[in-house]
């Protein structure tokens, strides 16, 4: 019988070992970020949000704050499970592939954080969670998008890395292959089995996500370089915020 075969960010997203590497990115991050984008943008009173690839819903749940109405979605039903816990009459949470298209034309804002895009082989799987962004927004709509920054990312790539979190030493290697920033992860799980993840994503510059956009029928109008929303410097900006139009 043919295995079946598991692309990484469902395996890596959907293990609870995931949630304690990045156990730093916390609320207080997700609060601070969002309080900048919600001071610059002013969405009007009543604005539907979705929060595409939203992991376990920590920025969702600070847009829900303001009393916007806010849907969360992710791959991972195991985040999603736990998002769910947060629901309110303004909040929900759907396991949800960002490659199909979501409640067309019914977003004023989409949001996609923390580098949560980018995660597909072929080409043509971008394409499509483009298309699928841009049809889930109403005509002026405003699309986020939380990528990280190339040429700074280059510049700073530590090839190897030993992170201590909780009970767990990850070992962590890291690359540029084939346009595709490549992060292996390596640990002893509790009961002292040898455990391999990685992430993959794509080394889009802020030129790759203009030519992307475009054809999915959004304009880029600005980029910030940092989650204080500073001017973007493709050498030294940490962040590319990028703010499309449809």
């Amino acid at each position: 019988m043919q295995q079946q075969h598991v692309d990484w960010y469902e395996s890596w997203f959907g293990s609870p070992y995931y949630p304690i590497l990045y156990n730093h990115r916390d609320v207080d991050e997700a609060k601070d970020f969002v309080k900048n984008l919600i001071h610059y943008l002013q969405p009007p009173v009543g604005s539907t949000m979705a929060d595409i690839a939203c992991g376990e819903g920590r920025h969702s749940r600070q847009l829900a704050a303001y009393g916007f109405e806010v849907i969360g979605t992710d791959l991972a039903a195991e985040s999603i499970q736990i998002a769910k816990k947060y629901e309110t009459d303004k909040l929900q949470f759907f396991v949800h592939d960002m490659r199909s298209p979501l409640y067309m034309n019914y977003f004023d804002f989409a949001f996609n954080f923390f580098t949560s895009f980018g995660y597909f082989e072929k080409y043509h799987d971008h394409e499509l969670a483009a298309k699928a962004f841009a049809s889930c927004l109403k005509q002026g709509g405003t699309l986020i998008i939380d990528y990280l920054n190339k040429e700074n990312a280059l510049k700073k790539l530590v090839a190897n890395e030993t992170v201590e979190r909780d009970f767990f030493t990850f070992y962590i290697s890291r690359k540029l292959e084939q346009g595709h920033f490549i992060k292996n992860i390596q640990f002893e799980d509790e009961n002292g089995r040898e455990r391999h993840f990685h992430e993959s994503v794509a080394a889009f510059s802020i030129q790759d996500f203009k030519t992307l956009f475009h054809k999915a029928g959004l304009k880029l109008v600005t980029c910030f370089g940092d989650y204080d929303l500073s001017d973007y410097n493709e050498e030294f900006s940490p962040r590319m915020i990028m703010l499309f139009k449809k």
